[in-house]
This record gives structure tokens, C-alpha cells and sequence, in this order.
């Protein structure tokens, strides 16, 4: 039972991973660090998603610390995000949304359990790495 749990997780992670590269990857590159960002501002069509899930990680708050109400609530603000971007209720600084605007919505382009899948995989892929 351990083993297809552990089995079932992973190919989870897989499938939530390949809708990232689906969906999100042709904008948003995993990792890029600050440098390498800077380097290729021009080429870029969107921030580094490494650095909008830290804004966006570390924008949000919750009482006392619950771990479990912060993913909660980041992945709710992601899912909406994704749907219904909106310059006032993004994380980005003044020059991102200079050089790259505010994205288009996703919303008939994709499933709510696909967006639910990438927004949770999000939080979890870049959980302790830092844009720097």
C-alpha cells in the first residue's frame, strides 16, 4: 500500500508538473536565477515563476503561522489569479508590470482540476528556493 501511495505521489507531481509545462512554461521559466533574469530581461515574456511564487509566498500571511491555512490560501489566491489577473492584486514590483504587463486570464483555457493541480505543484515545487 506504501509503495502505490508513494507511487501514486510522484506520478501526482508529474502530471501536475508536465500541466505547468503545458500551460505555463511558454510565458514563465522555472528557475532563473536574479542574474540570469536580468541578463535576459529582453527575451523574457513573463517574470521567472521562482520569483513570482516567493512574491506571492511571502505577500501572504496567515495567523499564527498555520502551514497547512498558508498553502490554503496561496493556492486559492493563484487559482483566482490565473483566472482573473488584475494589477491590484498582484505581487509583481512596478517594473515587472512595466516590462511585462499584467498576464492574460487562463480562464477558458484551463480545467479547474488543472488549475488546482499546477497552483498546488507551484507552491510545492518552490517551496525553500529562493530567487536570488
Amino acid at each position: 500500500m506504501l509503495l502505490f501511495l508513494s507511487f501514486f505521489l510522484s506520478f501526482s507531481l508529474f502530471a501536475s508538473e508536465a500541466i505547468f509545462d503545458k500551460k505555463c512554461l511558454s510565458c514563465h521559466t522555472k528557475m532563473l536565477s536574479k542574474s540570469e533574469t536580468l541578463k535576459n530581461i529582453k527575451k523574457l515574456k513573463a517574470p521567472p515563476m521562482l520569483e513570482v511564487a516567493n512574491r506571492v509566498k511571502n505577500a501572504i500571511k496567515v495567523t499564527n503561522n498555520d502551514e497547512d491555512l498558508h498553502k490554503f490560501v496561496v493556492v486559492s489566491f493563484i487559482k483566482n489569479y490565473v483566472k482573473y489577473p488584475d494589477i491590484m492584486s498582484g505581487f509583481c514590483t512596478p517594473m515587472a508590470y512595466e516590462k511585462f504587463d499584467v498576464m492574460p486570464s487562463l480562464k477558458d483555457k484551463i480545467s479547474e482540476q488543472d488549475l488546482d493541480s499546477v497552483a498546488n505543484w507551484i507552491y510545492d515545487f518552490y517551496e525553500g528556493k529562493e530567487f536570488k
